[in-house]
């Protein structure tokens, strides 16, 4: 059976019980604060769970892409070794908000596995819970009881709570689980060794397949466990774990989730993938995990960019070229690949998974040049990488005598791995070519201080929900009204390293618009009869809409007015509704393959990324700016629809964005011929823009360009900072009638001197060299000069490479002192660096200590410079130890 059937079956079936199928949202969650990734089936749905918001049906069925790859949930360093563990993975899964519970759930995955997929019954195993005293949680008898009228009771097993209670985190819904597991192996194993003993156990043929999590309990702050008002099911089968089932094969890589793009590895490396049904030998495991670990990655960052996530330094974004950049190293260790290639796999990937992820099929070229780019930037990283390597071998080489073994510290090999992205076991393998190791304690030492630093900066304390108002359901008012009156319904206590102590706050009703599309939160005040407290941020989470305060009312349960700080807010919308022209005119001016991926709007300035893969010639800035500023001439009112049909709105062309969750209904906003989906804040009519103008454009990752621009008040004040320096430059050159050409005339005049003082340093450098080469003196048959001179730093090191090569076997050691500040220089025949072992490098390293200072550079020539100019004296001193000492 085809994946695309399997996936297919899975949703026919449950649409036939009654469920709505819904897509996969995006990969990367964008309003969730609490998880960067959607990491489990049940993340898209955790605010019905958590009783914030009403589903659309009671039943629901879906195949959800997941990444795990940090947090909690983490298999990426799994991935590759073994053959069923994946970074991205599909999750299929249905659920049931307050609707059917244990019976339904159990009776439908037994009906769906043995009698739709035809599972052999003695293949399966489940599990269900033991029981907890601890969480004074009982044995699951009832879902014992349901599974011992569809399976043998020898195949009913008991499960701890590790294994057996599942939780969606520290805090929040949980419940008892029943697994399902299958086991694939042979006839002959199963009668050598029974499947029940190596249920988890980490056995690659005996896997868990299926979850069913039974939703009745709440974890609160303090560990406790209370019931939830109703009982939910959640659901989540591995999509590739079935197929390598139902396929009749042993590894996930082996069925056609995977084998197009292992094919397609094969060809263009020109190496052979064995597959699990044939004993590999060490050398093509692996190439084997190579190969597992590039197709694996691959899928999870193609997916990641297509929803909107692109490679960065920080956060999310630094997960993903993470990923990526593992397997670029797998390809360039062992698949010997020093060229980009991974970025050809996506067309594979799109013609695979397209059908029912239009969203790969429709940014294919897009994610295929990300990661080309990034390809072929960290190749030039593992390149750099190689000659820092060589640098920390000659500098901190140290032997062990009991070992008779060469190595390096481990705190160095992590720096080049924390500071230039170079992977730990490339610097094992290097070294171990060399003869070398590093000391792996000193490197684990640095990393967990590491992360011990991020998690203390990051960690968060989160008190449970104090409910004043019971079952309120929140509204936003924002888009009518800046100011309303309110009663708060519940209040937590937030407490980071980051702030320090906070109070979220939700409201009855609020105008407070919550941090969301790029957009800021709202700031302002909530006023009652007696205080005025301040709401420093608004943000939303799994529904509610949660405002920031740093001290509680004196009396929570009073009446406020809750006001919107309008002066920002104007700005905010100003600069939000100028995003949307802008993204129209650079689709006029560029194409319409640009696309939006990201954007900041606040108060003070708007920030847009978008799809584009040259840099904006100053015309074409122009040609933007001239199209904004004529929207806003024109004074086009705002069309807002607030709740139009998805469908409707995409069909009048309303733009809409990758990695974006949308429901069936939603907002779009008009200006002129300007057509978005949004939620944001805007202005009733263009010309309160008054201006629109670019402050900056370039790159921010392969294939994106950023541009900053301001509006308002912000464009006022930059024309008249513009004004005020041009009257300062006016100043400085006397108040020349024509300040362009008084420029220009200036530059002129700089450029001749510059050409004179160039033409007189030759001239003293030759006249120099003349003098000085009178002074060499000879030590064990080498000419050897060290002394002072009175030039820059780069025209010492001319002369020192004029001198030098003016006499065979030279060792030249000069010194100059420029801005206050000590240099040094030192070059050495290429004869004598092959026959004497003598290095320019080492010098400047050891003497460059006596100036407080650092350099380095090639054997036969090297430079440093310092701050100790007192230090110069004995440098020149010393350099003839090293003729002396040879």
């Amino acid at each position: 059976m085809k994946s695309q059937d399997v996936r297919k079956q899975f949703l026919d079936f449950f649409a036939s019980k009654g469920h709505l199928i819904v897509p996969s949202a995006p990969i990367v969650l964008k309003d969730d604060p609490t998880l960067m990734f959607n990491n489990s089936g049940m993340a898209q749905f955790k605010e019905y769970f958590l009783g914030n918001a009403t589903p659309k049906s009671s039943r629901i069925a879906d195949t959800q892409k997941c990444l795990r790859v940090s947090g909690k949930h983490n298999d990426l360093e799994d991935v590759g070794f073994d053959t069923y563990h994946h970074t991205m993975f599909e999750m299929l899964g249905n659920w049931s908000f307050g609707d059917y519970f244990k019976k339904e759930a159990i009776n439908w995955a037994w009906e769906l596995l043995t009698e739709v997929y035809k599972i052999p019954k003695e293949n399966i195993y489940v599990s269900v819970f033991e029981g907890s005293d601890e969480e004074n949680v009982p044995f699951d008898q009832e879902a014992w009881d349901i599974w011992k009228e569809l399976i043998d009771e020898d195949r009913i097993i008991l499960g701890n709570k590790k294994d057996n209670f599942w939780e969606m985190g520290d805090q929040g819904p949980c419940g008892p689980c029943s697994e399902i597991h299958v086991d694939l192996r042979t006839a002959e194993e199963k009668a050598m060794v029974s499947g029940k003993s190596l249920v988890n156990n980490d056995h690659p043929q005996v896997v868990e397949i299926w979850n069913n999590v039974f939703m009745e309990f709440n974890r609160k702050a303090d560990g406790s466990l209370e019931k939830l008002p109703a009982k939910h099911v959640d659901t989540g089968m591995g999509f590739e774990r079935l197929c390598m089932a139902l396929q009749g094969v042993t590894s996930n890589y082996d069925t056609d989730v995977f084998t197009p793009l292992i094919e397609k590895v094969t060809q263009i490396t020109g190496l052979k993938y064995i597959n699990n049904s044939v004993i590999a030998s060490a050398a093509e495991e692996k190439t084997n995990i190579a190969i597992r670990v590039i197709v694996d990655h691959l899928r999870a960052v193609a997916f990641a960019i297509a929803d909107g996530q692109l490679p960065s330094n920080t956060g999310a974004g630094y997960v993903i070229r993470r990923i990526l950049r593992r397997a670029i190293r797998y390809g360039f260790t062992f698949l010997d690949t020093k060229e980009p290639f991974i970025n050809q796999l996506v067309g594979v990937l799109a013609n695979q998974m397209g059908a029912f992820f239009p969203e790969i099929k429709a940014q294919e070229t897009f994610v295929t040049n990300v990661i080309r780019e990034e390809e072929a930037s960290f190749l030039r990283t593992l390149d750099l990488g190689l000659q820092l390597l060589d640098k920390v071998i000659v500098d901190n080489a140290k032997v062990i005598p009991a070992e008779n073994l060469q190595t390096i510290s481990g705190a160095k090999a992590f720096e080049l791995y924390d500071t230039f992205g170079f992977p730990k076991d490339l610097t094992a393998l290097i070294l171990k070519e060399k003869g070398m190791s590093f000391n792996e304690a000193e490197f684990d030492a640095s990393m967990q201080a590491q992360k011990a630093r991020s998690r203390a900066a990051s960690e968060v304390s989160t008190e449970d929900w104090s409910v004043l108002i019971a079952g309120n359901v929140e509204t936003f008012v924002g888009y009518d009204q800046t100011e309303n009156e309110v009663k708060i319904t519940r209040i937590r206590k937030v407490d980071s390293k980051k702030d320090g102590i906070l109070y979220q706050i939700v409201l009855d009703n609020t105008p407070f618009y919550p941090e969301g599309g790029g957009q800021v939160g709202d700031k302002g005040t909530l006023i009652s009869a007696n205080e005025k407290i301040e709401i420093i941020d608004t943000k939303k989470e799994n529904n509610l809409i949660l405002h920031f305060t740093r001290q509680l009312p004196e009396n929570i349960e009073t009446n406020f007015v809750a006001k919107v700080n309008t002066e920002l807010r104007t700005s905010t919308s100003r600069n939000h509704s100028a995003t949307h022209l802008m993204h129209q005119a650079l689709r006029s001016v560029l194409g319409t393959h640009v696309e939006q991926k990201g954007s900041l709007v606040n108060p003070n300035y708007l920030r847009f990324d978008f799809s584009h893969f040259s840099k904006m010639t100053n015309t074409e800035l122009q040609q933007v700016e001239d199209f904004v500023n004529t929207r806003i001439q024109e004074q086009l009112p705002l069309i807002e629809r607030r709740n139009i049909p998805f469908a409707q709105a995409a069909e009048e062309g309303a733009m809409a964005l990758f990695g974006e969750k949308y429901g069936d209904h939603v907002r779009a906003i008009k200006f002129g011929e300007s057509m978005e989906l949004c939620g944001g804040i805007h202005v009733q009519n263009t010309s309160e823009i008054w201006n629109f103008k670019i402050v900056s454009e370039g790159a921010v990752a392969a294939g994106i360009r950023r541009i900053e621009a301001i509006t308002s008040e912000a464009v006022k004040a930059f024309y008249a900072s513009q004004e005020n320096m041009l009257n300062e430059v006016k100043a400085v050159l006397k108040n020349p009638q024509d300040v362009l050409k008084a420029v220009h005339s200036m530059q002129e005049e700089n450029a001749k001197f510059k050409k004179e003082i160039e033409q007189l340093i030759k001239e003293k450098i030759e006249g120099l060299k003349n003098n000085l080469v009178a002074d060499f003196v000879t030590i064990n048959g080498i000419n050897f000069l060290s002394t002072q001179v009175d030039l820059s730093m780069n025209a010492t090191k001319d002369l020192a490479m004029a001198i030098g090569s003016s006499k065979p076997n030279s060792f030249v050691f000069l010194a100059s002192i420029e801005n206050g500040l000590p240099n040094i220089h030192c070059y050495i025949s290429k004869e004598l660096v092959a026959e004497k072992k003598l290095n320019a490098g080492n010098v400047i390293r050891e003497l460059g200590k006596l100036i407080d200072g650092n350099g380095g550079g090639q054997p036969f020539f090297a430079s440093g410079k310092g701050k100790n100019v007192a230090g110069i004296k004995e440098a020149l001193q010393e350099a003839k130890e090293f003729l002396i000492a040879d």
